[in-house]
């Protein structure tokens, strides 16, 4: 007999790790140079909308770059560990964790997120779930129509507009290609200009139907109705109170996520496999966005079935996980990810 589990009350719930058998990762150093490609965008504005084409992560590299990419010396794979804290991140994780009560847990779980205990037998071994008291948890969610290409989001990490768009996508289970726009950033937050004709953020473009736009409140209301049931979430309808509620969930981060540092640009976007809500994820996004790396978004919050996706790849479901095809690298652990980011490609 199954029994119905609430997990509202459980914000910490997804930061649960499960394991089968690693699989090392490739050791690998790779030579790489970006060409700049100009796209040409359609400048009629309807609405707060723009149409553009042709906008892809090869429009942004430099033709005068040529960037050497190998695994910082002595580089060694971490060991995934279950609700693991180094001790020198122990405060950044207590402070990424205030979003959880100011948020109430906004951006863990998916649209239409249920849950319920079952026999152990009733879930393969070979699958993804959490095991509870001799039971298996069986989760489900009711996911919309899915892009076929990632949507393109031009955002920094300490913006509440911009974090309220970072809900939405993780409730709808979205992958999206974030192009980092940190302060005194010298590519992406010129290109929003470009592109848009003001330095404002969030600003989305989504190629699958050539519509761009800046105002977050408008982007989650396209989001939901192109990729989720077209209701926007409570906790994101409050209008000011969201956005104050926001920049509470955020205040114990002091500006992480906010100025640039400089960094050589990477041929091609990395990818991490991380949800908004997390602690842990939010350690390895900040440095992302300050070193201004472009990356793919593997959105997988509590009722994703990515989270069976990433379990089969890796043998192990947690989060972070970060895969650099530029290096080879295939990592857990929020710390040894944010360490990782700053040796390959922050400039010395």
């Amino acid at each position: 007999m199954a029994g119905v589990l609430n997990t509202s009350k459980l914000p910490g719930f997804s930061s649960l790790t499960f394991r089968k058998q690693l699989k090392s990762p490739p050791s690998t150093s790779v030579s790489a140079s970006s060409e700049t490609s100009d796209s040409q965008h359609n400048t009629a504005s309807i609405s707060g909308t723009k149409e553009v084409q042709n906008s892809s992560f090869a429009s942004f590299s430099s033709s005068s770059t040529a960037a050497s990419f190998a695994l910082p010396p002595n580089f060694k794979q971490p060991e995934p560990k279950r609700l693991g804290i180094r001790p020198d991140k122990f405060w950044d994780i207590i402070g990424a964790c205030l979003a959880l009560f100011f948020r109430l847990g906004t951006g863990i779980f998916v649209s239409g997120y249920s849950a319920s205990l079952v026999s152990k037998d009733e879930i393969p071994p070979d699958q993804y779930s959490l095991d509870i008291g001799g039971y298996k948890l069986k989760e489900t969610s009711k996911i919309g129509p899915r892009p076929e290409k990632p949507i393109e989001i031009y955002e920094f990490e300490s913006c509440p507009f911009c974090r309220k768009v970072r809900e939405i996508v993780s409730i709808l289970d979205l992958d999206v290609l974030f192009y980092p726009c940190p302060k005194n950033g010298p590519t992406f937050r010129p290109k929003v200009t470009e592109m848009g004709g003001k330095q404002q953020f969030p600003y989305m473009v989504d190629p699958n139907t050539g519509v761009a736009m800046y105002e977050s409140d408008e982007i989650i209301k396209y989001l939901v109705r192109n990729y989720g049931d077209g209701r926007v979430p409570f906790m994101l309808s409050l209008g000011p109170l969201t956005t104050l509620s926001e920049a509470f969930a955020m205040i114990a981060r002091f500006g992480k996520g906010t100025y640039y540092t400089p960094s050589k640009l990477p041929p091609k976007p990395l990818e991490i496999w991380a949800f908004e809500g997390s602690p842990f994820c939010k350690i390895a996004r900040e440095v992302l966005v300050e070193l201004e790396l472009p990356h793919i978004q593997r959105s997988c919050p509590r009722g994703s079935p990515k989270r069976n996706i990433l379990y089969e790849k890796a043998g192990h479901f947690q989060v972070p996980y970060l895969e650099d095809p530029n290096t080879g690298v295939q990592m857990f652990e929020s710390a040894e990810i944010a360490d990782y980011l700053r040796a390959t490609y922050a400039q010395c």
